[in-house]
């Protein structure tokens, strides 16, 4: 939300206006807090553009309508794997020169939503901090330094690289960063900036919820609030300055990604059907209820269905191949220009839409000054997602990438998505790299790798750019292999 002044903010100057829209429940613990508590909660309360709240409150709040979807959704169109084989075959070879060149301009950045915590995991941190790397344990943020490095030396130019951290998590990130040196890169290209931040309300009420008798409840505002974070926290100045046309986007949590991807790059920059705008990666999907975003169109306009808003009927739909027809998976990996980003973060008409999400959230009881624990979700909170863009592009466009390849997210301790089924993607990928060059890797009865492989992006940034002469020529049955 956009601040009003904070440096002439006091909880006087404030109360009338937290009055005027029925929020001045929140200094009822005022007259009880330090000098410095005061002034911390003014600071906050100024930071919240208290004209907007009214119409959040009663708009997403108070109103609990399911939102209503058009009838005219169709599947999304996409650049099918590889290139494909039929006549919606493309390029990729040219595509791929066109991304090089991008990269060997020094136009492209990449951007990291980093502001989550491990909690999830059992870890005690940053979720970039967690070890992933499935052979040395190496930190998702390393994963991702390295890769970065590793264009850097391959295309002969910078690759600066901008992380959004959260309120929650923003020290430590920078403290690990400078424990480790910045896993070698120059930190003059490394730029944090923080995620901003809800209210969270109460969902019977409507009142901003009290973390503490001196502090609002709040919730990072989404990933769809990095647009404006980008340009608030001065990055998107930052890139103008040094040249950036486009942003590589991708989620802390996917070890997998490829974050230097030129194929990508040069599809997004120069396809014949993309502005150039924002452009996104999928995967298929491996069943109907698969949890992730659905690319469709709708008025012709692309877009992405969350999967819980997508119809039951439309989810099981079916093509004469027996192919599910919604099966373009969004996996939160896109370019975006930075032209684009400059434009939906400072024009009204741009603005991205606030989703309603139910939850459990601490407060303070106004009554007797106690923090309660909810047993049942007691609050609302308003987040915008990044997809919501996409309609927003003049042409928007979206190419399959393999699940093997870039798809290995960090979500849970165990079982699906998890740093099991992550390690183990991740040493499948690295064997279909060495494979491609000619190296031996084991298989077990089931076909799959029969060792452990973690793959630098020091040693090479995509598959065709593995040195054949600096790799084994075979992989020991068990080994773990570090490259």
């Amino acid at each position: 939300m956009d601040a009003i002044s904070r440096e002439s903010a006091t909880l006087a100057s404030l109360r009338p206006r937290l009055e005027a829209i029925g929020q001045s429940h929140v200094l009822t613990f005022a007259d009880d807090l330090t000098a410095d508590q005061q002034a911390s909660l003014a600071n906050q309360i100024a930071a919240i553009d208290l004209d907007t709240v009214p119409d959040l409150v009663a708009r997403f709040v108070m109103k609990t309508d399911a939102a209503t979807l058009p009838e005219d959704i169709q599947p999304a169109p996409y650049y099918a794997l590889g290139g494909g084989s039929d006549d919606s075959a493309w390029d990729v070879r040219s595509f791929r020169r066109i991304g090089e060149d991008l990269f060997e301009a020094g136009q492209v950045a990449c951007f990291t939503v980093a502001g989550g915590q491990g909690s999830r995991l059992g870890y005690d941190g940053p979720k970039g901090c967690y070890p992933a790397g499935c052979v040395t344990g190496k930190s998702l943020f390393q994963i991702f330094a390295e890769k970065i490095r590793g264009a850097e030396r391959t295309f002969g130019a910078d690759v600066p690289w901008y992380i959004m951290t959260s309120p929650l998590n923003d020290a430590q990130t920078r403290q690990f960063f400078e424990r480790h040196a910045f896993f070698g890169l120059d930190e003059s290209r490394v730029m944090f900036f923080e995620q901003g931040t809800m209210p969270s309300f109460d969902k019977e009420t409507g009142k901003m919820l009290l973390a503490s008798p001196g502090t609002i409840a709040t919730n990072p505002d989404g990933h769809g609030g990095a647009i404006g974070a980008l340009m608030n926290a001065g990055a998107i100045d930052d890139m103008k300055a040094r040249g950036i046309v486009h942003i590589s986007a991708f989620q802390v949590d996917n070890p997998s990604v490829q974050a230097i991807d030129p194929v990508f790059l040069g599809l997004h920059h120069a396809a014949s059907d993309s502005s150039a705008q924002m452009s996104s990666k999928m995967v298929a999907k491996v069943g109907p209820d698969e949890k992730v975003g659905v690319f469709c169109q709708v008025g012709g306009r692309l877009g992405v269905i969350e999967y819980s808003d997508l119809p039951h009927d439309l989810a099981n739909a079916r093509d004469a191949a027996g192919e599910l027809r919604f099966n373009a998976g969004s996996i939160a990996i896109h370019a975006l220009s930075v032209a684009f980003v400059e434009r939906v973060a400072t024009d009204p008409a741009f603005a991205l839409p606030y989703h309603r999400a139910v939850k459990k959230v601490a407060h303070v009881d106004l009554a007797s000054g106690e923090v309660v624990q909810p047993n049942e979700p007691n609050a609302v909170k308003l987040e915008r997602f990044i997809f919501d863009a996409i309609p927003l592009a003049d042409a928007s466009i979206v190419m399959e990438t393999d699940r093997v390849e870039e798809f290995a997210p960090v979500k849970n301790a165990t079982g699906a998505d998890s740093i099991e089924t992550s390690q183990s993607l991740q040493t499948l990928k690295a064997a279909r790299w060495l494979e491609s060059v000619g190296v031996t890797v084991p298989k077990d009865a089931s076909g799959e790798p029969d060792c452990s492989i973690e793959l630098s992006g020091l040693t090479a940034v995509t598959a065709d750019r593995l040195d054949r002469g600096e790799l084994p020529d075979s992989i020991d049955r068990g080994a773990a292999i570090d490259l």
